[in-house]
Formats: C-alpha cells, sequence, structure tokens
C-alpha cells in the first residue's frame, strides 16, 4: 500500500490586509510531498515561499483551502494538537537562527522540551542531537561565542531534538559564507538519505536546489513549471551568482 503524502495542500489561499490594502499571497496553491523526498523551493522575494513554509508548519493559517500535514487536517484539529504537531513531529531551521542569547548551546537545543510534559532524558538527547552536528564540545557556549555556521548547526540541533519525520528550513544558508553553507547542505543531504528525514527547504541559491530531489518554483502566489529561468532569477534577486 502507498504512503499517504507527509504534505498534502489543495487549492490553499492567503491574503494579508483588508479591502483595498488586501494584498493576495497565495492563489490556490496545491502540492504533495512524499515520505523521504527532499523538495527545494524556489522563487523570487514576495512570490509566497515562505508562507506557504509557515502554513505547513502550523505557524500561520490559509483563508481557504485543505492542507493536511504527517496525516493530520491541521486547519480543524484545534490549536493544542497542532502545537503538539509542531513540538513532536516538525523540525524548523530559519536564516536568523533565532537562539536565545542567555542560554547555553544545550540549553537551545532542548527548548522544545519545556513545551513536552513529561519529556525524558532531556540532556541526554539535547547532548545527542549536539553530536549529530558535530558540536557536542560546544555544548556549554553561549551564542555569542560561536560562528555563523556553528550558530546554525545549534538551530539544526534544536530543529532535530524531537527526531521530527519532517524538516522546514527557511533560507538555511542565507547567512552563511560559501564553505559552511556547502557542509550545512551536505549535512541535510545525509539527514533525508540515510535517517529518510522529509525536507522541504525555500531557498535562493543553486547550490541548494541543485541536491534537491525535486525542485518546486513559485511566482506571484502559485507553482509554476520549475525552469532554469526561474532558478536564475530567484538567485540574481537575491544578490547570488552559481554555484
Amino acid at each position: 500500500m502507498a504512503q499517504a503524502p507527509v504534505v498534502r495542500l489543495r487549492d490553499v489561499t492567503k491574503s494579508y490586509g483588508t479591502g483595498a490594502g488586501r494584498t493576495l499571497v497565495l492563489r490556490g496553491v496545491s502540492l504533495d510531498v512524499e515520505p523521504g523526498e527532499l523538495v527545494a523551493l524556489v522563487g523570487q522575494s514576495g512570490s509566497g515561499k515562505s508562507t506557504l513554509l509557515n502554513i505547513i508548519g502550523g505557524l500561520d493559517m490559509p483563508d481557504a483551502g485543505e492542507v493536511e500535514v504527517l496525516g493530520s487536517d491541521t486547519l480543524h484539529i484545534g490549536d493544542a494538537k497542532r502545537a503538539q504537531l509542531r513540538n513532536q513531529n516538525i523540525g524548523f531551521v530559519f536564516q536568523a537562527f533565532n537562539l536565545l542569547d542567555h542560554l547555553d548551546c544545550l540549553g537551545n537545543v532542548t527548548i522544545p522540551a519545556e513545551f513536552a510534559h513529561g519529556a525524558k532524558d532531556v540532556e541526554k538527547r539535547g547532548l545527542e542531537a549536539l553530536r549529530r552536528v558535530g558540536l557536542s564540545d560546544l555544548a556549554k557556549r553561549y551564542p555569542a561565542e560561536l560562528s555563523g555556521g556553528q550558530k546554525q548547526r545549534v538551530a539544526i540541533a534544536r530543529a532535530l531534538f524531537g527526531a521530527p519525520a519532517l524538516l522546514l528550513c527557511d533560507e538555511p544558508t542565507g547567512n552563511l559564507d560559501s564553505e559552511t553553507g556547502r557542509e550545512v547542505i551536505d549535512f541535510f543531504r545525509e539527514l533525508n538519505s540515510k535517517d529518510g528525514v522529509t525536507l522541504l527547504i525555500v531557498t535562493h541559491e543553486r547550490r541548494v536546489s541543485s541536491v534537491a530531489k525535486r525542485v518546486i518554483a513559485m511566482r506571484d502566489g502559485m507553482i509554476v513549471e520549475t525552469s532554469d529561468d526561474e532558478l536564475a532569477a530567484a538567485n540574481a534577486a537575491h544578490g547570488g551568482g552559481p554555484a
């Protein structure tokens, strides 16, 4: 029997503002992401990529449409169950790292445990997550003592803390130099191929999209046919070059 999609979207629309100031951001997006896929979502700024990612992750709600993630209808399960789904089954990695300066690396990684009642072996699992990203020896360092690449690895370790089935990444290499970005991409590829984690990565960079099993392009709130021109336009809009 075929497995159900990890992500299933049907005719998803999203707008912000009201009246004359209303902006339509997503225009009837339909999309399936299958188990074990590594998908790159590309497009110029304002195309709706990040909004779509936030809706999949339950951080935002659409105006209309159907959204199923890991078998759950996220539009109708209620806030508490939606938060539980995010905390236990979905990992998030953002361009800005989003680390808390007053917590050391281990403390940042184990933050999800604060929202999971009765979480067990928190420190052990946190150290294991840091080990997986090559930072087990930096558990007691604070964000101010880390390089950009190390901060992103801590953010990835935090995302992996709950052993998610789905990892959502929004421009995860955007603040990194080329070499460090390549290391992060290689880690994502290994996470996908060896651990079977499904990844959906919003990116404008060819070096990320080149390792994806599937590339989906967006323009003006809609999914369009993926082409080299679309990738080049997204890359140029961010001031990048071929990688």
